[in-house]
């Protein structure tokens, strides 16, 4: 009988450190405090220092996270941020929960995520951000990024949704602009039993107002000087992430191990294999490749019993309910491309060498 491989399985990593992980919960359990107690504080203490940052404030997700990092930088309608056109569309969701509109760049063909080159022309008046996704697990080329941003005096938020543990020029993602996004949902490298998310940053004018407008705008002296939301990271994913995060480095290399086997089984193949761009080291949230026959090669694995999953099917534009009139058919070309083509492997640190030799096998026996 085959047995499955599945595209994500959490439940082995919970085996590895289910005793940590019930102490922790059990804590949060017998302190009786819920919402933004110490086990949020702890952690954000420790994630911050992670990334090489000073501040970080728990929100409830990726999503909040954006749209909370707009608002503190007073992004409002009218405005307009560059984002990549490869991405998840809900990157564009927290733009737009800020009142202001995504404009869309390629991506660099080697490595998927924005495209440098393309933003200069992007820019205009009301151009008051760049939104770069580190996408699949490295970063974009921050170093043009920030030169671009330097020049135009514009404000730099860090999608590192998909990047946890990621760096540019041994620098961790998130301390690469003025502001960084995270998301811990449970798929993550650092991943809770449920949503989570971060938003971290030097600037402690910033992180104050972030905390406010994460607790509908309150502030440390129980005033509402502003509106805010409801997003507020809690206590038991908080202490949950605390325990995984001693874990992630370890985690990371194991993946990086995993894409080594992949490249070296699919190097002869017609397959095309991720690269790690230029002064990037690559964490491997996702091990994505592309081929011609996409829904063919997918199909196949599936009767194989292997899962995979597409990151994205479509550009973000060509979604029906983030279709803009700016945008049409090839507006975009290589990100439109490429989304025809992409298909993501299994990749977690709980794989074994002889699982990611069959995954190798079976992609070969159809492509050759």
């Amino acid at each position: 009988m085959t047995q499955n491989i599945p595209f994500v399985d959490l439940r082995r990593q919970y085996l590895t450190i289910k005793k940590e992980i019930n102490q922790a919960i059990k804590q949060v359990l017998n302190k009786g405090w819920f919402i933004l107690g110490d086990e949020v504080l702890e952690f954000e203490k420790e994630f911050a220092k992670y990334c090489g940052v000073k501040y970080g404030i728990g929100v409830a997700n990726g999503v909040g996270a954006i749209q909370i990092a707009l608002m503190g930088l007073d992004i409002k309608e009218g405005d307009e941020v560059i984002t990549p056109a490869n991405s998840c569309p809900v990157t564009a969701t927290g733009i737009y929960l800020s009142g202001a509109k995504p404009i869309y760049a390629d991506i660099d063909p080697e490595t998927y995520n924005i495209n440098a080159s393309k933003i200069k022309k992007l820019i205009n008046r009301n151009t008051k951000a760049i939104l770069p996704v580190h996408l699949y697990g490295q970063t974009a080329q921050m170093g043009e990024i920030n030169k671009i941003a330097k020049k135009f005096g514009l404000k730099i938020i860090e999608d590192a949704c998909q990047t946890h543990g990621a760096m540019y020029k041994n620098k961790k993602a998130g301390s690469l602009g003025d502001v960084a996004c995270f998301s811990f949902y449970p798929s993550k490298n650092l991943g809770a039993y449920g949503d989570g998310g971060m938003i971290i940053t030097n600037d402690i004018k910033l992180a104050e107002k972030y905390k406010a407008l994460r607790n509908y705008g309150k502030n440390n002296n129980g005033e509402f000087k502003e509106k805010g939301i409801n997003s507020r990271l809690d206590e038991l994913q908080a202490a949950i992430l605390r325990v995984k995060l001693k874990h992630l480095d370890k985690w990371i290399k194991k993946r990086r191990y995993l894409a080594s086997l992949y490249n070296k089984y699919l190097k002869d193949s017609s397959v095309i294999l991720p690269k790690e761009g230029k002064n990037c080291f690559h964490s491997y949230h996702l091990y994505i490749i592309r081929h011609k026959d996409r829904n063919g090669l997918m199909e196949y694995l599936k009767k194989e019993k292997i899962g995979t999953a597409i990151h994205y099917p479509k550009v973000i534009y060509l979604e029906e309910a983030y279709q803009d009139k700016l945008y049409k058919k090839g507006s975009c070309p290589i990100s439109e491309e490429y989304s025809k083509e992409i298909l993501s492997l299994p990749m977690y640190p709980e794989l074994t060498e002889r699982e990611i030799k069959k995954i190798s096998k079976t992609i070969l026996n159809y492509v050759k």
